[in-house]
């Protein structure tokens, strides 16, 4: 815990709400403070398990908090007066985008959804020390919840951070999310040659290229490709694991 002193050595806090007014998004102290609670919350608990590979606190800032947060602009286009959104987190890890998106807009409903039961765990702490309210930590596979009734085509949005090909990210992700709705696919520099592929995906899954939105203030070739969800997804997808690894769409 040491490590995570240097938040406040070096008023990390001071340098995320500036830059993240420059994606135009307004943190309050709390919400600053929901942020160096789950950094702190994160390095202690990636010391029994791993959660990241990054424990930097200037790195959590750039590559965890601020990469999550640059779909909030996208949502708030999206967001209705009648109706908060509904989204889940597929394959959220140690809550990336999931957790940081709820810190920034906290009237969203959310899920987040992981295969690994430690990282539920540590997820949960997270929901209860931070005070987060309308988040759902859920223990599965994606690839078996999205047959499931009360979660298939069930969310206004689903995001994924994962690292996976675009292909199959689209179907373990699309079959999460209504008709209307949006997947938002987090992707570094392959995200033109992986849209390139994903041709024969997006059409059977019923989904096609919304807005390709590339932030510039991130360091790194960062972008969120957005796709809307246009019409039913076949009761075959998402296909088993098995499947999906060896023959993406």
């Amino acid at each position: 815990m040491k490590q995570w002193t240097l938040w406040e050595e070096k008023n990390l806090g001071e340098e995320l709400k500036n830059r993240a007014a420059q994606m135009d998004i307004e943190l309050s102290d709390r919400q600053l403070s929901q942020f160096e609670a789950y950094g702190a919350l994160l390095v202690e608990w990636n010391e029994k398990m791993n959660l990241t590979a990054i424990t930097d606190p200037e790195e959590i800032l750039e590559k965890h908090f601020l990469d999550s947060i640059s779909s909030v602009p996208l949502l708030r286009e999206m967001e209705s007066p009648e109706e908060p959104l509904s989204m889940i987190d597929v394959g959220t890890g140690a809550g990336f985008p999931g957790v940081p998106i709820k810190i920034a807009c906290p009237e969203i409903h959310l899920t987040l959804l992981d295969s690994l039961q430690k990282r539920i765990c540590f997820l949960q702490e997270v929901v209860k020390d931070l005070e987060l309210t309308d988040v759902e930590c859920l223990h599965d596979r994606a690839e078996e919840a999205a047959h499931r009734e009360e979660m298939r085509e069930s969310f206004d949005v689903a995001v994924s951070r994962a690292v996976a090909a675009l292909p199959v990210l689209l179907e373990y992700c699309t079959p999460y999310v209504a008709e209307g709705g949006v997947f938002l696919a987090y992707k570094g520099p392959t995200m033109m040659e992986e849209l390139a592929q994903s041709q024969n995906a997006m059409r059977k899954l019923n989904v096609e290229m919304s807005v390709l939105h590339q932030e510039m203030s991130m360091e790194n070739d960062h972008f969120i490709g957005v796709f809307l969800k246009t019409g039913e997804t076949a009761l075959q997808y998402p296909r088993k694991q098995s499947k999906i690894k060896n023959n993406p769409l």
